[in-house]
C-alpha cells in the first residue's frame, strides 16, 4: 500500500483536519519540533540562528555544520537556508562534521558550551553527523 505523505488531506482521518483546512496561523505540535525546516519560534531570530552558526565553526574539532542526511537540520531566513542550526522556543540543535584527531565527546562538549549563553534556558543538543580527517 503507498500512501501519499502525512501532509495529504485524504491521510487526516474522519473528524480529522488536512493542511488545506488549517486555520491560518495556527502551527502544528510538528512545527515547534527541531530539525524540521519549520521557522524559528518566539524569542528566536535570524541573529541567533547566524551566532550559533558562528561560533560552532570557531570550536576546535568542528569542521563545519551539517544540515543531516536529509538537510533537516536548518534555520530557514528569508531567501536562504542556514544548515546545522534549528533553533526554537524549546531547544537548539546543532549538526556538525568533526575532525577525526580529537575525542568527539570533547568536541560535542565545546560546542555545546560555546553557544549556551545564547541558548538560555533551552536545551543544547549537539549531533556529530560525520567524522573527516585533517591533511
Amino acid at each position: 500500500m503507498t500512501t501519499s505523505g502525512a501532509g495529504d488531506p485524504a491521510d487526516a482521518g474522519p473528524g480529522r483536519k488536512g493542511p488545506a483546512d488549517a486555520e491560518p496561523g495556527r502551527k502544528d505540535a510538528a512545527d515547534a519540533e527541531p530539525g524540521r525546516g519549520n521557522p524559528a519560534g518566539p524569542g528566536t531570530g535570524d541573529g541567533e540562528a547566524r551566532m550559533i552558526a558562528e561560533r560552532v565553526r570557531a570550536c576546535p574539532g568542528v569542521v563545519g555544520l551539517s544540515g543531516g542526511p536529509f538537510g533537516t537540520v536548518a534555520t530557514y531566513m528569508p531567501g536562504e537556508r542556514l544548515l546545522g542550526v534549528s533553533v526554537n522556543d524549546r531547544q537548539v540543535e546543532i549538526a556538525v562534521v568533526a575532525r577525526m584527531d580529537r575525542p568527539l565527546p570533547e568536541t560535542a562538549d565545546d560546542v555545546r558550551r560555546a553557544v549556551t549563553d545564547l541558548a538560555g534556558d533551552r536545551r543544547v543538543n549537539v549531533r556529530i553527523d560525520d567524522i573527516m580527517e585533517e591533511p
